[in-house]
């Protein structure tokens, strides 16, 4: 029954203009309708009046010369008709909070504002004493969790830029640079980051993506707890990392990332 759903919805020539789109994305020069064809797998004839379709639209535009193809601006300026922020701030707010009543603990989302970290969502504990990061706060990329994640999941490109602006990475040894570039790379395999803040004593930070390079959405869940010497804490930090993982799938499929 599933199989058959899946084919009674499907929308063929709609496939294949987005496919056409989402090829074009991926390419750094313009190429020809035969280097489209053959890379999706089609005819030239099969994909020349999407082609033609989809130029008259504005959607690609056709060198006059060499007749090859590349994306116009027209996708940028749509995607760019709403918020980006809004709309993840939108799609998380019931779900943080549903987030921090199952943990107990309070949590914020952050993205990279002017090379910052800047908190955009913050969802408080029900307990009543809970470590609060208000949304609004501006915070070093470098020296906090959030601010490692956001990085890891950068184009390697983008995040090398940011951090040669950074003042903070500027004062780095060339040791310690090897070591945050390591640390980058646990964070990618792990898929989160927790530690003792390197930005305030006494805090542990756990840190979970929300979206990657991939997908162009680069935020990501922090929760920021006290530290204690209790030794069930590493068993709640588990559970912390495996709610926070849920928890930031659940914001992916809302937006349309998943």
């Amino acid at each position: 029954m599933e199989t058959e759903t899946k084919t009674k919805y499907q929308a063929p020539a709609l496939e294949k203009g987005l496919d056409i789109l989402e090829y074009l994305s991926s390419q750094s020069v313009p190429v020809s309708q035969t280097e489209i064809a053959s890379n999706l797998n089609k005819s030239s004839n099969e994909i020349y009046r999407m082609l033609v379709c989809l130029e008259d639209r504005g959607y690609i535009i056709r060198d006059q010369i060499s007749s090859k193809y590349k994306l116009s601006l027209k996708l940028y300026h749509l995607s760019h008709q709403h918020s980006v922020v809004d709309e993840l701030r939108t799609a998380s707010i019931h779900l943080m909070e549903d987030l921090a009543s199952e943990v107990r603990e309070a949590c914020h989302m952050s993205i990279i504002y002017h090379n910052k970290v800047m908190v955009i969502l913050h969802a408080r504990s029900p307990e009543p004493i809970a470590l609060s990061i208000e949304q609004g706060n501006l915070f070093p990329i470098a020296l906090t969790a959030s601010g490692k994640v956001l990085l890891a999941y950068m184009k390697p490109e983008t995040a090398n830029a940011i951090l040669k602006k950074d003042p903070d990475y500027k004062t780095f040894t060339a040791e310690q640079k090897q070591a945050f570039q390591e640390t980058i790379k646990q964070i990618r395999e792990k898929g989160h980051f927790l530690k003792e803040s390197d930005f305030a004593d006494g805090i542990v930070d756990v840190t979970v993506p929300v979206g990657d390079e991939k997908t162009g959405v680069n935020a990501c869940l922090t929760i920021s707890r006290l530290h204690t010497k209790s030794a069930s804490h590493k068993e709640k930090d588990e559970e912390l990392i495996k709610a926070m993982k849920k928890y930031a799938q659940k914001i992916q499929k809302k937006i349309g990332l998943i």
